[in-house]
C-alpha cells in the first residue's frame, strides 16, 4: 500500500500540470480575437484610401526635399568650388611646410601672396576693362563704318547680294532706337548686379577655401575614420594619391589659362587690336574650360579681330592656332602628365559627361573624378580580380 501512493500521486501531478498547461477555451478565443498592432496596421493598407494617403504624403515630402536640394544648388557649387581650390592650394602649402615653416603660416603666405595678386589684377585690369566695354560701345558706329569700307565687306556682298547690307542696316537701326539703348542699358545695370553677386560669390569661396584648407588634414583623419580598421590604410594610399592629383591638375588649368591670357594679350597690343586687357580677362575664365576652351576664345577673339581689322584678325587666327598646337602637344602634357594620367578618349567622354550634368563646375571636375575612378579600378578592383582564382 505505501508502494502505490507515490505512483498515484505522481499520475495525480502529470495530469494537474497537462491540465494547467492547456489552454482553456475561452482563452484561445479571446487571444485570437485580439489583433497585435502590426497586423491592424499592414490590414488598414489594405484600404485604398490609406494607401493614397501615404502615397500622396510620399510624393509631398520627395517633392519638398527636391525643392529644398534645388534652394540649395549655389551652396553645393560654392563648396565644390572653394573644396578645389583648397586642394588647388594644399601643394603650396605642403610645399612651405617640407621646408620646416608651419602649416598654419604656411596657409597665411600662400593666401597672402594670392591676395597681393588678385588685388593686382583687379587694381589694373577691371578699370582698364570698364572703359575698354565703354569704348567699345562708342566707337561700335564707327567700327561698322570702317567694316563697310573694308575689302572683306565687298567680297561679302559680291557673294551673299543685298543680304550683307541690309544686316548692317539692321543693325545701324538697332543702335539708333533711343528704346534699344535703353533696354541695352538695362542690360548692362543687371550685368552689374550679375557681376556683383558674382564677387560676392568669390568671396564666399575664399573664406570657405580657406577653412577648408586649415582643416584639411582632419578633415582626412575623419574620412578615414569612417571606414573599417582593415580599410584605412588603402583608403588613406587612396585619398592621398587622389587630392594630390586634384591639387596639380587644377593649378595646371591656371598655368595653362594664364599663358594663353598672355597669348592674346600680346597678339591684340602688337597687332594694334581693340580691346587687350578684356580680351587677356576673357581668355583666361574661358580657357578654363577643358578642351574646348581655347576653341572657344580661339572663335570669339577671331571675331572681334576681325571686325576692327580683317587682316589683323585673320593673323590672329592663324597665330593664335598654332599656338593652341603648341599648348596642346608641348604644354599640356609637360603641365598635366605630373600630376593626373587619363587616356585621351576618357578625357573627351569625361569632359563630356561633366558639362552637360553640372556645367562648368561639371567640366572641371570630370577628369579629375574620371582619374580617381581609374585609380580606384587600378588599386581595389584589379587586385581583388586578380586575387580569385
Amino acid at each position: 500500500m505505501s508502494e502505490s501512493r507515490p505512483e498515484n500521486g505522481s499520475s495525480d501531478v502529470r495530469a494537474a500540470s497537462s491540465a494547467s498547461a492547456e489552454p482553456t477555451p475561452d482563452s484561445t478565443s479571446v487571444a485570437l480575437e485580439t489583433p497585435t498592432p502590426s497586423r491592424t496596421f499592414w490590414a488598414n493598407l489594405n484600404h485604398p484610401f490609406v494607401v493614397g494617403f501615404f502615397l500622396t504624403l510620399g510624393g509631398l515630402v520627395a517633392f519638398a526635399l527636391g525643392m529644398a536640394i534645388s534652394s540649395l544648388v549655389t551652396i553645393w557649387i560654392y563648396v565644390a568650388f572653394a573644396m578645389f581650390a583648397a586642394l588647388g592650394l594644399n601643394p603650396l602649402v605642403e610645399r612651405l611646410q617640407s621646408r620646416g615653416m608651419k602649416r598654419a603660416w604656411a596657409i597665411t603666405v600662400v593666401y597672402f601672396v594670392f591676395a597681393v595678386i588678385l588685388i593686382g589684377i583687379v587694381w589694373l585690369i577691371v578699370p582698364t576693362v570698364i572703359s575698354q566695354i565703354a569704348q567699345f560701345f562708342r566707337d561700335l558706329p564707327n567700327m561698322i563704318g570702317d567694316f563697310q569700307r573694308s575689302d572683306l565687306y565687298a567680297w561679302l556682298v559680291t557673294q551673299f547680294g543685298d543680304q550683307a547690307p541690309e544686316l548692317v542696316a539692321e543693325l545701324q537701326k538697332f543702335l539708333s532706337d533711343p528704346g534699344n539703348i535703353a533696354a541695352i542699358g538695362g542690360g548692362v545695370l543687371s550685368i552689374g548686379v550679375t557681376i556683383g553677386s558674382t564677387i560676392s560669390g568669390v568671396i564666399i569661396i575664399i573664406v570657405l577655401s580657406l577653412y577648408f584648407l586649415a582643416s584639411l588634414p582632419e578633415i582626412k583623419q575623419a574620412f578615414y575614420r569612417l571606414w573599417p580598421a582593415r580599410l584605412r590604410k588603402t583608403t588613406a594610399e587612396l585619398t592621398e594619391q587622389i587630392t594630390s592629383s586634384v591639387g596639380g591638375y587644377l593649378g595646371g588649368m591656371v598655368v595653362l589659362a594664364f599663358f594663353n591670357s598672355l597669348v592674346a594679350f600680346f597678339l591684340y597690343l602688337f597687332l594694334n587690336l581693340p580691346f587687350p586687357a578684356l580680351m587677356a580677362v576673357v581668355a583666361f575664365a574661358i580657357t578654363l574650360i577643358p578642351l574646348v576652351g581655347s576653341v572657344l576664345f580661339w572663335a570669339i577673339g577671331t571675331v572681334v579681330a576681325l571686325i576692327a581689322s580683317p587682316l589683323g584678325g585673320l593673323i590672329f587666327a592663324i597665330v593664335y592656332l598654332v599656338y593652341m598646337q603648341i599648348e596642346a602637344y608641348v604644354l599640356t602634357p609637360k603641365v598635366m602628365n605630373k600630376a593626373i594620367s587619363v587616356p585621351g578618349a576618357l578625357v573627351v567622354i569625361g569632359a563630356l559627361v561633366g558639362g552637360t550634368l553640372m556645367g562648368l563646375l561639371g567640366a572641371l571636375v570630370a577628369i579629375p573624378v574620371t582619374a580617381s575612378i581609374l585609380l580606384i579600378i587600378k588599386k581595389v578592383y584589379i587586385p581583388k580580380q586578380d586575387a580569385q582564382v
